[in-house]
């Protein structure tokens, strides 16, 4: 009773009326129900104890195997797209057989790590670059293209007068300049945005006949604490995107996808 007492406490002066005490039922509801639809706006799956802030990294995707990070495309599919019949959401299920299980990765998912992630799981060397142009055999997805300029920078070690790392993004590059790019030049990593990929295999200038791992920038988290699964414009191009059927028949036999 005391717990409810403090919590009814009167909000104007005077002795209690009627109309006070609808004022005491009536605002904690107000207050519910707006916190509720507050909450409402965040990913439900998202648990501030799993984000480090400094870090800018979702802790949580570090401990999820293939299974769990297949549920989480489905899930994110079913938030983003409700809209979709039960065959559109077959069409856009990507099995767990596809994503390559890097849970005993120990290390930070940070930038300046990429690199490191990158070469304890392929298993071919990642400076060899395919012979046509515009064919990488690795893809990295970012959230936003400030975000994969800096992944593009992390991984120069890897580019040679042979191998390009190709910038694969919106921000500051005309779309009419990447397709260029992807028919001039060679290259062995793509980094790059959902929709600017979806873009470039569109136009016909890039090419996934080599590609042997698509890399999610997933444990980056903005300062709104959203990661890649979090947004709708960047889910519903990077889902159609992992669907399409050249990619879907190679999964779990000559390509996987990696969750950063």
């Amino acid at each position: 009773m005391a717990k409810g007492h403090t919590d009814t406490s009167p909000l104007v002066d005077g002795p209690p009326d009627s109309s006070t005490k609808r004022k005491r039922v009536e605002e904690p509801v107000q207050k519910s129900t707006h916190s509720k639809r507050r909450k409402s706006r965040k990913p439900k799956d998202i648990q501030d104890d799993e984000i480090d802030q400094e870090q800018k990294v979702n802790k949580g995707i570090s401990r999820m195997d293939s299974v769990l990070l297949a549920d989480l495309i489905v899930q994110r599919t079913k938030r983003f797209e409700p809209e979709l019949s039960s065959v559109e959401l077959e069409d856009k299920h990507i099995p767990s057989k596809a994503i390559f299980d890097t849970t005993v990765w120990q290390e930070d998912r940070t930038v300046d790590q990429l690199p490191n992630f990158l070469e304890k799981f392929a298993e071919d060397k990642l400076s060899v670059c395919p012979k046509p142009n515009g064919s990488p055999h690795t893809l990295v997805l970012a959230m936003a293209g400030l975000r994969a300029a800096d992944l593009a920078r992390s991984l120069r070690k890897f580019q040679t007068k042979d191998a390009l790392i190709a910038k694969l993004f919106a921000k500051h590059i005309k779309l009419n300049e990447a397709i260029e790019s992807c028919k001039r030049y060679r290259m062995n990593i793509g980094v790059g945005t959902p929709q600017r990929v979806l873009d470039l295999l569109e136009a016909g200038c890039l090419s996934t006949d080599h590609l042997k791992r698509i890399v999610l920038d997933a444990s980056y988290v903005d300062p709104k604490k959203r990661g890649v699964m979090d947004m709708k414009e960047v889910t519903v191009p990077l889902t159609k995107l992992l669907s399409r059927p050249e990619l879907k028949s190679k999964y779990g036999v000559d390509l996987q996808i990696l969750f950063f």
